[in-house]
């Protein structure tokens, strides 16, 4: 084996073992992962890194005919990597109308709210946690009721009352059914 094909087949795999951690959901929980399997993919990333370097370096000095597997794998991580943040921002998706936050002791959640009746509730917690939840929802004058809640449990639940004065979204009622308008702990989102 010549010294190309050894490069060559250290992109090829370093290129695998990068897209296969990105597939993994290398964006949600990064530090997570790293400490649950990070002895068998640093050196992947170590040698991704090298091979990258090599590739620039060979391509200045040999040209792009010489380098074509390299620059090729190399080039699928790099569209890859913009392809998914391209897709993850809010250019393809609808408007924001509202955007909320609400911050406890351990996670901070982002609720945005659509144009189009689609929202989205963005955790993001300890140790790189990040996780999006969907819904739908419908305003009702200044009540939005979720026709799909966007979180897997009764955290948010499935009405909220709108108050641009104070600039929060409620989420607490009272025995009767009317909503805590003043603000405590835990029990509001802040308008954005």
């Amino acid at each position: 084996m010549n010294r190309s094909t050894i490069f060559n087949a250290i992109a090829i795999i370093s290129t695998l073992a990068i897209l296969g951690w990105i597939a993994t959901d290398f964006y949600g929980g990064m530090l997570i992962y790293f400490l649950s399997y990070g002895l068998i993919i640093i050196p992947f990333i170590i040698l991704y890194v090298v091979s990258f370097g090599d590739t620039l370096i060979s391509l200045i000095r040999r040209g792009l005919k010489q380098n074509e597997i390299k620059v090729f794998f190399h080039g699928l991580v790099v569209i890859t990597v913009i392809a998914l943040n391209l897709i993850q921002s809010d250019l393809f998706k609808s408007k924001r109308i509202l955007t909320a936050r609400l911050k406890d002791d351990q996670a901070l959640y982002t609720l945005i709210l659509r144009e189009n009746g689609n929202c989205e509730n963005e955790v993001d917690g300890m140790f790189g946690f990040h996780e999006v939840y969907h819904g739908k929802y419908q305003f009702y004058g200044d009540t939005i009721v979720f026709e799909k809640k966007p979180y897997d449990n009764d955290f948010i639940p499935d009405t909220l009352l709108m108050d641009r004065k104070a600039k929060a979204l409620f989420l607490e009622k009272d025995t009767t059914g009317n909503f805590y308008k003043t603000k405590e702990w835990l029990n509001h989102f802040e308008i954005q």
